[in-house]
Formats: C-alpha cells, structure tokens, sequence
C-alpha cells in the first residue's frame, strides 16, 4: 500500500536519491520554514516584559456614557528613539537567531528583546507602521533602539535618510493568525 503524500513537492524527499538544484532548494524551504516555526514558538513561550525596560500591562479599561466597559488603547508605548537600518553589507551573514540575514525580510536587531518577537515600529515623522520580526542582536551604534531590515525601512520611508525617530510597542502573539501571515515563502532566485 503507497503512502499518499499531501504535499507533492515532497515525493522526492521521500524516495531518496539525488535532487539535484530542485532537492536542494527544497532542503532550504523546509529548513527555513521549520526555524520560522521554532523562533515564533520560542518568542511567543518568553515574556517580553522580561528585559525589564517596560512593564506591559494590560490594557486599562474605562466605562463609557452607555455603561458599556471599553478597552482603552495602550498608549505607553514600550521604547522611543532612533532606529536606523541594515542591509547589503549583512545579506546572507549569519544573524543572532541562526537565520542568514535577508534585507528584503521585515526583520529587526534589538539589543534586549526575545529573538522571535514582533514589534510594530512606527515612524514618529509620518506615522507610517510595519511590524517586524526580532531575530538578530543590535543595533552597535550608541544611541540607537533598533536596527530595522532594508525592506522596513523602506515600508517606514525613511531608506534615504538612514535614520528616523520611531516608536515600538511589542506585538503580543495571542494574534498567531496575524504573525504568521507576516512570513513568506523564501525566494527561489538565490
């Protein structure tokens, strides 16, 4: 009795052999797919607020002339400063998490912040928001609160001026849905 594969692009894997450049390509989408796994489990099992440089309270709660309770927004945000971005000079080294570097990923450094957890960074100029993935330590330049990827800078419009005043809050991952369709499939032309 034949096993029956629900993704077809993984037959050869299971009948072994050489792949050539198609079995290679493969290898690297599914390693890639399996650390984006294990970073998001990872970022989502530690607590943020553990780097103690913000407490993260829930969200207060104020009644309305209804007498309805209502979620007030949190408007303490978790850091302000100066972001600046990386790119070319970085592509394919090696970041914190293990991943190669990717400038056109909505990644970020962040000196203290579990590898694996999502910020929404808004740029304080136009208000313009991306939310990124933490997966490299940084940024070495004194003065700065994180170093965003080529393709955030460019979401933030601030690529041109290689640093802008930004605020961060930390996406908390009971929205999984959400994170996950901030990944995409890795590009095949490498």
């Amino acid at each position: 009795m034949s096993r029956s594969v629900a993704f077809p692009e993984l037959r050869p894997l299971l009948r072994g052999g050489n792949f050539g450049n198609g079995g290679y390509l493969m290898l690297t989408r599914i390693a890639r797919v399996l650390t984006m796994v294990v970073l998001v489990g990872w970022g989502a099992a530690q607590d943020p607020a553990s780097s103690h440089q913000a407490s993260l309270q829930p969200a207060p709660v104020e009644k309305t002339s209804a007498g309805r309770r209502v979620a007030k927004p949190n408007t303490q945000p978790y850091q302000v400063g100066t972001a600046s971005w990386y790119g070319e000079d970085f592509e394919g080294k090696p970041t914190a998490s293990g991943e190669p570097y990717n400038m056109y990923d909505l990644t970020a450094a962040h000196p203290s912040l579990p590898l694996g957890t999502f910020v929404k960074v808004t740029n304080l100029e136009n208000r313009r928001t991306v939310v990124v993935r933490i997966n490299d330590r940084g940024p070495v330049v004194p003065g700065r609160i994180i170093d965003v990827s080529y393709s955030a800078a460019r979401v933030l419009e601030f690529e041109e001026h290689g640093i802008q005043q930004v605020r961060l809050d930390v996406v908390r991952p009971h929205r999984l849905a959400m994170a996950m369709a901030m990944l995409h499939e890795p590009r095949l032309d490498q």
